[in-house]
């Protein structure tokens, strides 16, 4: 497997770590009961189930961006420094996004964010010559 493609299975195990974290704190704001069902009329959530809410949509809409991008270059055989690293600062990126999401520091999350845009879009640079 490339490092691209590894990076982008690393990234969907972040996701999924996220996701897990998101449903912990929904069960311990609300209970089970309540996560299990329709979760019509829940309370608003607290701080840090509000947060890794926000942080779980971020997360999907980069890996929207990101995942097809590695895998068009992977099926047209592009695979480089350049993609490489891209790809190795997507990740890196996002998971000290996901720390400092949770960690609630402001001003060096928006970083974190364009490091991880920057991978992608030097992947991105990469397809067209």
């Amino acid at each position: 497997m490339t490092v691209e493609l590894t990076m982008l299975v690393f990234s969907a195990g972040l996701l999924l770590v996220i996701l897990l974290v998101q449903g912990t704190f929904g069960v311990l704001s609300n209970g089970l009961a309540a996560q299990a069902g329709p979760r019509d009329g829940l309370p608003d959530p607290s701080v840090v189930h509000a947060r890794v809410t926000r942080l779980r949509a971020n997360m999907i809409e980069n890996l929207l961006l990101f995942a097809p991008i590695v895998l068009v270059a992977h099926a047209i055989g592009v695979s480089n420094e350049t993609t490489i690293l891209g790809a190795q600062l997507f990740f890196g990126a996002r998971l000290a996004h996901a720390v400092i999401y949770m960690a609630g520091w402001p001003w060096i999350r928006p970083a974190a964010f364009a490091v991880a845009l920057a991978g992608t879009l030097m992947i991105a640079s990469q397809l067209f010559g």
